[in-house]
């Protein structure tokens, strides 16, 4: 048995190499089982879901918190304890360490697991954590502070031999100090909130007159999600790829690196589809980048799970360190599929970074257990890549346009089935609503094959078996990506979208007379389905019009039914057959005509609960997904989703709506109001910044589409904004 006399914070290597404690038949490195028996994971969503299935198999309680949007939520019913801990803006919930440490204390966790964004790098929440007498499953705070500040980083790597891309990192903050640096490197630039993460608080300069107005919006985001709006200014690469290292130490001074990913595909500076390994690269790059991560991970204390990130120069074939996040990253699973691992699995074994070792402590065999943690599962030597694997981040978003984020009730969810090649990661259901509150994803999608060409294949196939319909999503945007031959020949690049826009975002396809056929015969079904349910509850349940629907006396009776396929216009005639089929003929938004003789519904195999659909046209039996969503059929079919229009009859339509006409301009989205810049009677320029949008943790500008006298703003800083919503009118 040891006493400690008073010492100083410190990491738990630290802590433990200088007290040299040692007690007989304890050995850290022997141990093998996870050091807590319950923990609380202060976040929610996806990741709360994916921490809690891996301490759930170990045999560790969780305890969730939530907030009153996520009351209903999923992490919230897979938890053993869950504690309300506020109203639905982050900032009074998920970020509120007093409330944490609260549930904390009432649920009697032993550590505290913060999953990735919110508070996970945080350093005054390490420390809360720790005073508070838990072990933070994350780095020492000290490392996070080195690492947070990217200025900070940027000199300790470059101590360690790191390299770093040439830039200014200075205490020197004023625009005329860092617009004069900027012109000293050339153009392009790229300003970076030194606390940002996540594409927030960063900003392209092309041109030396646009610099200041890119720094304000730089600095203005920072401060919203930083609280701090010191930058930096890089040279900006024209053609870089962005490839991270998965990198795993623990608290008795082994480090390892688990390989390197591929995050070049962005949109909005932030990562949509990522691969490991990266390709293309050389066995001896490969060393390289991981051997200085390690260094870079060292060069801190780190302990636990982090990823030390690289902008690699395509041109000249050389790697920068950007920035190292202190924390689980939301592409792990990718890593985890081609080398065998579970690091959240590590994370609970290993244990966490930080522990307080006060004067008059008596240190048990099972405290020290807990402080010293137990030594990586595998070191260098054991880890090896196997195969290939792809992570697509399903986004209730809208591609289309600018990658808006989109909100609403998942009124139909059916992921791919998961197996060995296919591993869904997910902290929503059927039901259940992406809110405005939140980040906008839905799932992430990893497959995994024996090779990159395999792998893709299997992405393809499950992406095309990805059925949503509610928010917009980015599943097609993901298909177009995966199918693009330089994405296929691993010619990735972080303008990689930029480049090939045209050939992404392809002009949308009129609906096949097949699909046609099968949304109409659904309503038909579905329409038959309901008559003859009325009748079976009404006085005449005999009627033979219930049994043959459609039925005339001496004439055959048809219908037509119209949908509106994109902007033209598409119709099904539906001719009622005495033996119950149906005869169809599809014109369809090209305006050519398809027959289908003895079209029939295969009740049998229809699923109303998950919306499949079969029957036989022609001479083919068609297997579809159809889901009806108000005015609109969505049909999933050969891996594809078309979304047809059914017009209202026309006494159905209400007048008054919110549509913008040439004076107004409306909301892009659902929003919040973050900023207005101009007031009723106002004259703007075209291109003039008018009101500041705030969605899905993102700051979106609203500029004027016109020269004109602004007439009226219809919102206020703060207000809640629906989407389509007249923001302001131009006099005429």
């Amino acid at each position: 048995m040891y006493r400690t006399r008073p010492l100083p914070r410190l990491s738990t290597g630290q802590a433990l190499g200088r007290l040299r404690i040692s007690v007989a038949g304890y050995s850290s490195v022997q141990a093998r089982k996870p050091l807590f028996d319950k923990i609380l994971i202060a976040n929610r969503g996806e990741i709360a879901c994916r921490v809690m299935r891996t301490a759930k198999k170990l045999g560790i309680k969780t305890v969730a918190v939530y907030s009153d949007a996520d009351k209903g939520s999923m992490h919230v019913q897979m938890a053993d304890e869950a504690y309300n801990i506020g109203p639905p803006p982050s900032s009074e919930s998920y970020l509120d360490m007093s409330k944490i440490l609260s549930a904390a204390k009432k649920s009697q966790a032993q550590a505290i697991h913060p999953g990735y964004g919110f508070l996970s790098e945080n350093a005054s929440f390490a420390d809360a954590v720790t005073n508070a007498g838990l072990v933070f499953i994350g780095p020492p705070s000290q490392a996070i502070i080195d690492m947070g500040s990217k200025s900070a980083s940027k000199n300790i790597m470059q101590k360690a031999k790191v390299p770093v891309v040439p830039g200014y990192h200075g205490d020197n903050q004023s625009v005329e100090h860092l617009k004069a640096e900027a012109d000293k490197m050339g153009y392009p630039v790229l300003i970076k909130a030194i606390k940002g993460g996540g594409g927030k608080g960063m900003r392209i300069v092309d041109k030396a007159e646009d610099f200041e107005l890119m720094l304000e919006s730089s600095r203005r985001e920072a401060i919203k999600h930083f609280a701090d709006d010191k930058v930096l200014v890089e040279k900006y690469l024209v053609r870089p790829r962005h490839v991270e290292v998965q990198v795993f130490a623990d608290t008795i001074g082994n480090a390892v690196y688990l390989f390197e990913r591929d995050c070049s595909v962005q949109r909005r500076h932030q990562k949509v589809l990522e691969e490991a390994p990266a390709p293309g690269l050389s066995e001896e790059m490969r060393a390289s980048l991981g051997a200085k991560a390690v260094a870079a991970a060292k060069a801190v204390g780190y302990v636990g799970a982090g990823t030390v990130e690289f902008i690699l120069d395509t041109d000249e074939n050389k790697f920068y360190f950007m920035e190292m996040n202190t924390r689980l990253q939301v592409e792990h699973p990718v890593t985890e599929m081609v080398t065998g691992t579970d690091l959240v699995e590590w994370q609970l074994e290993v244990g966490g970074g930080v522990v307080m070792l006060a004067s008059a402590v008596l240190l048990t065999k099972a405290d020290l257990q807990v402080a010293a943690g137990n030594r990586l599962p595998k070191l260098q030597n054991d880890l090896k890549l196997s195969g290939h694997a792809f992570e697509a981040r399903i986004y209730a978003e809208n591609p289309a346009k600018g990658f808006l984020p989109d909100t609403g009730p998942l009124l139909h969810l059916l992921p791919p089935s998961p197996s060995d090649a296919v591993r869904i990661e997910t902290g929503v259901r059927q039901g259940d609503e992406v809110s405005v509150h939140y980040d906008p994803m839905i799932s992430k999608l990893v497959v995994r094959g024996d090779d990159r060409t395999e792998a893709l294949r299997v992405l393809r196939k499950a992406l095309g078996e990805f059925e949503v319909v509610g928010p917009q999503t980015n599943i097609a945007f993901l298909q177009a990506l995966a199918s693009h031959p330089a994405f296929i020949a691993g010619d990735v690049e972080t303008g990689f979208i930029k480049k090939h826009e045209a050939q992404i975002f392809p002009t949308p396809t009129p609906a096949s007379p097949l699909i046609l056929a099968q949304a109409a015969l659904s309503m038909v079904h579905s329409e038959t389905k309901a008559i003859a349910s009325r009748t079976r509850i009404s006085q005449d349940p005999y009627s033979p019009w219930s049994f043959v629907p459609g039925l005339r006396l001496n004439i055959s009776s048809s219908r037509t039914l119209k949908f509106r396929d994109g902007d033209k216009d598409a119709t099904v005639i539906v001719s009622h057959r005495v033996d119950g089929g149906y005869d169809l003929s599809v014109t369809d938004a090209t305006g050519a005509t398809t027959s289908y003789t003895d079209a029939r519904v295969l009740p049998a195999e229809v699923d109303e609960e998950t919306h499949v659909f079969v029957s036989s046209v022609g001479d083919r039996r068609v297997r579809s997904s159809v889901v009806r969503d108000g005015e609109r059929v969505h049909v999933f079919f050969e891996g594809h989703k078309t979304t047809l229009k059914v017009p209202s009859p026309a006494y159905l339509l209400a007048a008054g709506g919110e549509a913008a006409g040439s004076g107004a301009v409306v909301s892009p989205m659902p929003c919040k109001i973050s900023q207005v810049n101009i007031q009723p009677g106002q004259k703007v320029e075209k291109g003039q910044a008018l009101i500041i949008l705030e969605a899905m943790k993102m700051e979106h500008v609203i500029k004027s589409p016109q020269a004109g006298e602004i007439k009226k703003v219809n919102y206020k800083v703060g207000d809640l904004v629906a989407e389509g919503k007249q923001l302001l009118v131009f006099k005429e």
